[in-house]
């Protein structure tokens, strides 16, 4: 599954691409976050602001940061939304800690939440869902 290595010139400019656009998919999150608390609970802004930032996420990496060969794309939604579910888990368990138990507002819990999946994501997108090279998925 991981066959390139983390030192390769591609796969440094896949990761600063795929920093960019995490932090273009924060910047929704943020702002929908902001606008969703204006009429909803804490747990459904959070939630609708994070479908908004994954939207984001999977269309620019989709077609900039991590672009791929790969022909078979209804497969690599399903993957990408299972990655986006592991990465939901994560982002919501810390945004919750960080609510409940370190008192945190519901920006700041957000804004805590993020990076901690970003590793996890970046490399199940690079390697498997949006990985380079030729031939199908």
């Amino acid at each position: 599954m991981f066959k390139a290595k983390l030192s390769d010139r591609e796969t440094q400019v896949r990761f600063a691409r795929f920093l960019t656009v995490g932090a273009t998919a924060y910047a929704v999150q943020v702002a929908t976050m902001k606008l969703f608390l204006l009429g909803a609970g804490t747990n459904v802004a959070f939630t609708l602001s994070f479908m908004c930032s994954t939207s984001t996420h999977y269309t620019l990496n989709r077609f900039w940061a991590l672009p791929s060969a790969r022909v078979d794309t209804w497969r690599q939604l399903r993957e990408y939304l299972g990655t986006s579910a592991i990465s939901y888990v994560i982002n919501f368990s810390l945004f919750r800690l960080c609510l409940d138990g370190l008192g945190l507002g519901e920006i700041w819990a957000t804004a805590i939440a993020v990076p901690p999946s970003t590793v996890v994501v970046f490399l199940l997108l690079n390697y498997r869902v949006f990985r380079a090279g030729k031939g199908k998925g």
